[in-house]
């Protein structure tokens, strides 16, 4: 069994790991984490559960196109390792005006992109027009981070709201300011999202960034985001073999802090868990992602270190309203709430430390609300609420993803299993439809919408309940498929509060509004692993999965 220290450390770590740094403007020392203590250089191979989709960050929307991305740009503020405090990036301090509707970054001074051009305040408003200036439908409704944060575009093609973002000017070389059309509850915080990292203007001009195309469900993009990313970052984009999955990162010797000690970092694309474990025993990696829980304790005592991750993450079955018509009756909803054995698939599916979601965040964000009770396991009423809505017969396109193990679920065939059984025992058909996560899952969910159910879930880009269920059900969305103006509205109120226990309490009730209309369905959260050969040193293990490459070492 898990030890309960190393259990206790990481639920202890959690709790401290999700304050936010208090003070508007930062004064946390701004110099690099230290390294590893093993020797500077060399090559670390890491084995990555799923292919990443692109390169470019802005059009980023999952965990494993992050993960290589983080290691290649900076943002202008992000999170101290092991945290989700808010520390220095490419800028120093950043200070709001009064009523949160403009931020002005001091920047870094000295520091240069990749292929050589300034960075300075101009290069960072390029990079804000450009997002909010996205030329095409197809791109648009690929920045999903940015539709997230900043509710709409200069031209609104992919359906998003008013904009929150209006201008942003560069008095001084050093001084960047962003101005905003309202205050919104996501900042400073969200100013560390991968998706929001500054590249270089120089390398988005020559590359045709903003040059995306879309054949049927899949999504096609620049040279810019598959051969050239050009960010400030630790490690330099050298190469991507698709066919092999391999990608290659190089150390950036003219990075800014203290450069990373290794030479070459490669990500390895290998979505089995079982072959990534035995590519570890071979010692062809050098440590992979979200080994499966039930070897956690074979790969400590085989001298490997189990790092884990204080759990900030929800999974849910998500239900999608707009292609059947009986998903759009709330009994019908309720039903698959009442038919789902949470609690078994808790117990059997999950590592030690989850636990069964009630809401659609962790109880550590504020805004959580603790007077909601877990829906039971009751197959009777699930069958008596079908019945009450004439659908007794009910068939419905269940999609999961392959090729993949996310932090909040370990196994999607297995989970995917789990659940589809609790729909059979209650009566309705489900037909299975199983897609690899990147090129297929992601686009069919959450860009195009085909699914009736789906399984998938969130870890936290920062401690705001805003980045919870603000994300899910702050706008319609291809995902879920309907429109509810007071909950979107509510939504909106609570990001815009100021008052932190005003704020609090307005989230509380917009949990208590979504679990009453029950668009999806939220399972468990759960604490994930990363696991690392005795060799390694320095990786640091982030509640979210935020880790940089940048002070591991190797001996």
């Amino acid at each position: 069994m898990r030890s309960a220290r190393r259990l206790s450390a990481a639920l202890t770590a959690g709790l401290l790991a999700v304050t936010l740094a208090a003070c508007a403007t930062s004064e946390r020392d701004d110099g690099a984490a230290a390294g590893g203590s093993g020797e500077s250089g060399g090559t670390l191979v890491f084995g990555a559960p799923g292919a990443p989709d692109n390169f470019d960050p802005i059009f980023a929307t999952d965990g494993e196109t992050f993960r290589p991305a983080r290691q290649m740009f900076d943002t202008l503020i992000t999170y101290a390792q092991g945290t989700s405090d808010l520390a220095p990036g490419l800028a120093t301090e950043w200070t709001p005006n009064a009523d949160g509707t403009q931020w002005t970054f001091t920047l870094r001074e000295g520091v240069t992109f990749h292929d050589g051009t300034p960075f300075d305040a101009a290069a960072v408003c390029f990079n804000f027009d450009r997002w909010y200036n996205l030329p095409s439908e197809a791109a648009q409704s690929q920045a999903i981070y940015y539709t997230d944060t900043f509710g709409g575009y200069a031209n609104n093609l992919a359906g998003g709201g008013d904009p929150v973002y209006n201008s942003c000017a560069a008095p001084a070389p050093n001084q960047a300011v962003v101005t905003l059309n309202r205050n919104k509850g996501a900042f400073p915080a969200a100013f560390g999202l991968t998706s929001l990292s500054i590249s270089s203007p120089t390398a988005l001009q020559q590359y045709d960034a903003d040059t995306i195309t879309q054949s049927g469900e899949a999504f096609s993009y620049s040279a810019y985001a598959n051969e050239h990313p050009t960010g400030t970052g630790p490690f330099k984009f050298e190469s991507y073999d698709r066919a092999g999955g391999v990608i290659t990162l190089v150390r950036n010797d003219e990075y800014w802090g203290e450069p990373a000690q290794l030479e070459r970092l490669i990500f390895r694309v290998i979505p089995d868990e079982n072959a990534r474990r035995q590519e570890l025993q071979a010692g062809t990696i050098d440590g992979y992602d979200l080994p499966s829980p039930a070897d956690w304790d074979a790969l400590e005592a085989d001298g490997n270190q189990v790092l884990v991750r204080p759990p900030f993450n929800v999974l849910y079955l998500g239900i999608n309203q707009k292609n059947n018509p009986a998903l759009q009756d709330v009994r019908v909803r309720q039903a698959i709430g009442y038919a789902l054995d949470r609690e078994s698939l808790v117990r059997n599916q999950l590592p030690e430390g989850a636990t069964v979601a009630t809401q659609f965040m962790p109880d550590t964000v504020a805004g959580y609300a603790d007077d909601i009770a877990p829906i039971p396991y009751d197959p009777e009423r699930a069958r008596a609420l079908l019945a009450e809505a004439g659908q007794s017969n009910l068939t419905l396109n269940f999609y999961y993803p392959t090729e993949v193990t996310r932090p909040y679920m370990p196994n999607p065939t297995n989970i995917f299993t789990a659940l589809s059984e609790n729909l059979r025992q209650v009566g309705i058909t489900v037909n299975p439809v199983a897609q690899p996560w990147a090129g297929g899952y992601l686009d069919s969910v959450n860009v195009n919408g085909v699914q009736d159910l789906h399984i998938i879930g969130w870890t936290g880009d920062y401690n705001d309940a805003g980045n919870f269920v603000g994300t899910f059900f702050g706008a319609a969305k291809p995902e879920f498929g309907f429109t509810n103006e007071a909950l979107f509205s509510a939504i909106t109120a609570a990001d815009a509060t100021v008052d932190p226990a005003a704020k609090e309490a307005a989230y509380k009730q917009v949990n208590r509004d979504i679990m009453a209309y029950l668009p999806a369905v939220p399972i468990s959260s759960s604490p994930p692993a990363v696991v690392v050969s005795e060799a390694v040193t320095g990786l640091i293990p982030s509640p979210l999965t935020d880790e940089r490459f940048l002070t591991v070492s190797k001996n």
